[in-house]
């Protein structure tokens, strides 16, 4: 009987396809996907990003030590990246590896289960200075949508962000690789793919003249994928030039999710973000003026050290003026080893909560009076997944502005297909509709 495998992953987009890499390899290696949560190998790819996700990581190794004593545990990724020693000293742990050659699991995996567990674990965290881009490429995708990583690694220095220590230097995948991964997932059906990264918008900072603009140029004019998202991007990405060859492409979906933070220049800065809410503000307008039907989404922290409530509330009309479709906020939370662990003025937590809620409360507003102006238009929906209510057929999937939708579909219709909805209604969370 083959060999089972389990993989748990924690973290970003690029995270889990790097998991969905790894997997790929397993089951080539010989094992099989455990049906269960008992398996014969665990994987555990890691974040470090807060020191919750530290602990989360921890608990998860633990857990999988609980569930097999006797099974292969190796343990890649940021928190193991950053903490080691950490990773080492919890029970079971085989294997600790860190954010380069992550793929080197299947074979850690393979001689673990080859020559038995070992009495104490083999660290293979090495610096990442001088690391190149790991080529880990997928050829399936399970979801209608592909992640690709066409990006590793991070030269932002953020006050409040431990992930350049985590993830190293800008390093970018090569052009005919990343063309050739979506020719592939093409083939197998895909219709969408998302461009991802740690710092998606740096992509080419280590190539000779070759920017995110020349790359998306470059796969629509040769590949036939129908549909481009991007992961995170900063504002400043959206230069005139950016603007023109890419936002206006019609292939490009008119969704971007910006990574803000803050909409007050002060905080801003304390944060060491490379542009303030006056640039911000003139990015979103540039891009809006060239694509009317844009939406976007963001991230936004609260309660950082020295955020006063005047700060706060340059936030709160920024998000007012900007209209976001989709808001991720989160509360400050200290990094050990970053800037703003040790800065004065940390924000008591029920401040933080508070400022969290109202930024949450606005959000909704805002939302149901997008969704609102919706009703009675068409909208192309992907369906991502197909199921019957009561003898009817139901498509489930998101509008290019990635807004969730659910609609009644005929009969004909199978997952990936394109289907022209009429919306009819709304509630918080999703948008619905009947096919035209």
């Amino acid at each position: 009987m083959a060999p089972t495998f389990h993989i748990t992953t924690l973290g970003c987009k690029v995270n889990q396809y790097e998991s969905e890499a790894i997997a790929e390899r397993m089951r080539e290696a010989g094992f099989t996907d455990s049906d269960t949560d008992v398996a014969d190998v665990y994987i555990i790819n890691t974040c470090t990003v807060t020191g919750e996700s530290d602990r989360k990581c921890g608990q998860m190794i633990r857990k999988a030590a609980k569930k097999n004593e006797n099974a292969a545990i190796l343990v890649v990724g940021c928190f193991s990246q950053v903490s080691p020693d950490n990773v080492a000293k919890i029970a079971g742990v085989d294997y600790i590896g860190g954010s380069a050659s992550k793929l080197s699991v299947v074979d850690e995996a393979i001689d673990i289960l080859k020559n038995g567990k070992r009495s104490t674990p083999k660290i293979a965290v090495s610096s990442l200075d001088r690391a190149k881009f790991e080529n880990v490429c997928i050829n399936e995708f399970g979801r209608t949508r592909a992640y690709i990583k066409i990006e590793d690694g991070c030269n932002n220095r953020c006050s409040y962000c431990i992930i350049p220590t985590a993830r190293g230097r800008v390093r970018s995948k090569a052009p005919e690789d990343i063309i050739n991964e979506i020719n592939s997932l093409y083939a197998g059906g895909c219709r969408e793919i998302v461009l991802t990264g740690i710092e998606t918008d740096a992509y080419g900072l280590d190539l000779d003249s070759y920017r995110l603009a020349d790359l998306v140029e470059d796969i629509c004019r040769e590949t036939k994928i129908e549909r481009i998202r991007f992961g995170s991007l900063d504002s400043t990405l959206f230069t005139d030039d950016f603007v023109e060859r890419v936002c206006k492409n019609e292939r490009i979906l008119p969704h971007f999710h910006i990574s803000m933070q803050s909409g007050s220049s002060s905080t801003l800065a304390s944060m060491r973000r490379r542009y303030n809410a006056k640039m911000a503000h003139e990015t979103l307008a540039r891009i809006r003026a060239a694509r009317p039907s844009v939406q976007f989404s963001a991230d936004f922290i609260v309660g950082f050290p020295g955020e006063s409530d005047e700060h706060f509330y340059e936030t709160l009309e920024f998000i007012k003026k900007e209209r976001f479709i989709t808001l991720h906020v989160f509360q400050y939370s200290r990094r050990k080893g970053t800037e703003a662990a040790a800065m004065k003025d940390q924000i008591d937590p029920s401040k933080k909560k508070v400022r969290s809620e109202m930024l949450i409360s606005t959000q909704r507003e805002i939302r149901r009076d997008i969704l609102s102006r919706m009703l009675g238009t068409s909208v192309p929906l992907l369906i991502e997944r197909i199921k019957e209510e009561d003898g009817i057929l139901y498509a489930l999937g998101h509008t290019p502005s990635f807004i969730q939708m659910k609609a009644k579909i005929k009969p004909y219709h199978s997952k990936n297909d394109i289907a022209s909805i009429n919306v009819t209604s709304f509630d918080a969370d999703c948008i619905y509709g009947e096919e035209i």
